[in-house]
């Protein structure tokens, strides 16, 4: 049939079961963009007001559902604004696919509009290599269905994780006789299975093992592992604790769930993680957040612990930690060979000496809630971070989801708002930079309409995304947005107390007059935009308005004003970060956890 590349495009994406693209026209795309008018076209197009925006939706819409949106912008600051988003996708190996124009490919390197060609020729590509898994860039027509293929299976096979397609404006006019090529027959069939020795080798060391730890990352959730995973740990009384993207991995209510590893972790995920013989280690990259910066005895102690190493990518095998076993295979598969090996005898035999490791388990989980009841529980007003959380949670459906962008409510949401099912909760994780939240929360919705979605911001994270409010009320996309407004970025600003005596740049403050703190009215910005919108500053009034915006059926929004001096999470890990010499405070804490990091 005879397309032009925009229309090869939208085609494709619509054969691919593409439901969504979002993003900006410009004169770069707007050909392209074009396409996703004609008939025969099925993909919705969903207009935002920041492309960064773009990819985070895209990206949001993924980890909801395990299935692809797409996204696109114009050349030049358009396609720049994605950076962000792309390597937040990047870092979380997430799939999202994202085509940009580009110059005419007779117009390449003359320095057309929005072109940066000092280095190369269009140089755009250049900058994408490092935040995508691939990109591509056809110089003919005929060339677009064989790119569009390749681009979904680098996207969808390996380790996941976002590509990008650059289109010039001449190829998305021109046209010619192509055929848009089958994904089923471009695409691999089945997973990738564990080698039987590596697997009959770990089974040995969990059977042999007297404080067995299961820890959960990202890749548990995206291979779809979580029955495995619980299964597993059932069948071994084994424990398991969970990175920022492995929570969910099991229920939170699970007896062997012992909470969070990392800096903010919880004491209990991190002690007896900490204390464990035998690790086993289910996609997690060991991050220096979840890994509480490597010092030995925080959240992990290898040697003496044993690990095993399960990952679908070779390259994360042995990088920060020796492995006992090393397994590059699909963590489901691989999780599920494992059970088969274990006997009901052997399964009773393991139970059975776990009667004072479980205990101990008990005991850090009951030191845990000690520790976090005072600040959920509190109401206080101004809030602490953690009561809206609570409130949240008893008024939420168990299955409902929750977005969470970078700063004190990633961290207080990761330790004290509990979940159950995986893909319920999404956070912007290894890369989390801010306003990602809101628009992540708008492609799950898009993924998951039956479902709830919240997505809980501080105010400086909100205020990188406000406008896309606008988006949630011209497409009627009902996600809630529950802010904690402190008056600013109040995790740097604990970061800054604590390593340099005092902070800068942190408090949104009137700083030209009586140093007050100073907020937009976030709630009347939100009405303004034709938003369901209520300030609270009382827990009944919270559980009140949170209660009508969940049944709300449309876009709302709920300011809740949140102290500055109770508004972070605990920190029972560790991070690695110096202080300046003249602050002399810190320097020996410092020094003498720096001697204890294993990574080197």
């Amino acid at each position: 049939m005879k397309l032009t590349g925009g229309e090869i495009v939208a085609q494709t994406l619509t054969e691919y079961g593409i439901e969504y693209i979002a993003g900006i026209p410009g004169h770069g795309n707007w050909t392209l963009t074009d396409a996703f008018l004609q008939e025969d076209c099925k993909v919705k197009f969903i207009q935002v007001m920041h492309e960064q925006s773009a990819i985070h939706m895209a990206d949001g819409y993924y980890r909801a559902s395990g299935k692809p949106m797409a996204a696109t912008t114009s050349v030049g600051p358009g396609a720049t604004n994605t950076v962000i988003g792309l390597a937040t996708a990047y870092a979380d190996s997430t799939s999202v696919f994202f085509i940009n124009g580009s110059p005419s490919t007779h117009m390449k390197g003359h320095g057309v509009m929005q072109e940066i060609e000092r280095q190369q020729e269009n140089s755009f590509p250049r900058i994408m290599e490092e935040v995508t898994k691939r990109s591509y860039s056809p110089i003919r027509v005929e060339e677009i269905p064989f790119t569009m293929h390749r681009a979904f299976n680098t996207m969808l096979t390996g380790r996941r994780g976002p590509v990008h397609v650059e289109l010039p404006m001449d190829l998305q006019c021109e046209s010619a006789d192509i055929e848009i090529h089958d994904i089923e027959k471009r695409m691999p069939i089945g997973v990738a299975h564990p080698a039987p020795e590596a697997v009959k080798r770990a089974v040995e060391l969990l059977l042999a093992a007297e404080r067995p730890v299961i820890c959960a990352g990202g890749g548990a959730i995206s291979a779809d592992a979580s029955e495995a995973l619980t299964a597993l740990a059932e069948r071994l009384g084994a424990a398991v604790s969970f990175t920022w993207n492995g929570k969910g991995a099991i229920s939170e209510d699970h007896e062997l769930c012992i909470g969070a590893v990392g800096q903010t972790g919880t004491s209990s995920g991190n002690s007896i993680t900490a204390s464990a013989d035998v690790v086993v280690s289910v996609g997690c990259r060991f991050t220096d957040w979840s890994a509480s910066s490597y010092a030995k005895g925080v959240t992990f102690s290898f040697p003496p612990g044993k690990l095993i190493h399960i990952d679908l990518d070779p390259h994360e095998i042995g990088k920060n930690y020796p492995t006992e076993v090393g397994i590059v295979a699909d963590a489901r598969v691989t999780l599920e060979a494992m059970l088969e090996l274990i006997t009901d005898l052997q399964s009773s035999k393991a139970i059975a000496k776990r009667e004072g490791f479980l205990k101990d388990v008990q005991a850090a989980k009951d030191d845990w809630e000690a520790m976090l009841a005072p600040r959920r529980d509190s109401t206080q007003a101004p809030f602490t971070s953690q009561h809206p959380l609570k409130v949240l949670r008893e008024v939420m459906e168990k299955d409902g989801i929750v977005t969470v962008g970078s700063g004190n409510t990633q961290g207080a949401v990761k330790q004290s708002f509990p979940v159950y099912k995986p893909r319920t909760h999404l956070t912007s994780g290894s890369f989390s930079p801010m306003g990602w939240a809101y628009p992540a929360a708008l492609g799950a919705k898009l993924a998951c309409p039956d479902k709830q979605v919240v997505a809980i911001m501080g105010d400086g994270d909100f205020m990188m995304c406000a406008p896309e409010m606008g988006v949630a009320v011209m497409h009627n996309i009902p996600v809630v947005a529950l802010v904690q407004n402190n008056s600013g970025y109040m995790s740097i600003r604990g970061g800054m107390r604590k390593f340099q005596g005092r902070h800068i740049g942190s408090e949104f403050n009137h700083h030209a007059g009586n140093g007050e703190p100073y907020s937009a009215d976030i709630t009347d910005m939100a009405k303004s935009f034709g938003m369901h919108a209520v300030k609270v500053e009382t827990s009944e009034d919270l559980r009140k308005a949170l209660e009508e915006a969940l049944a709300l059926g449309k876009p709302a929004l709920i300011e809740a004003i949140t102290s500055r001096d109770a508004a972070g999470p605990f920190t029972p890990g560790w991070w690695d970060f110096p202080s300046p010499e003249y602050y002399e405070k810190e320097q020996e804490a410092y020094a003498e956890m720096r001697a204890k990091e294993q990574h080197m």
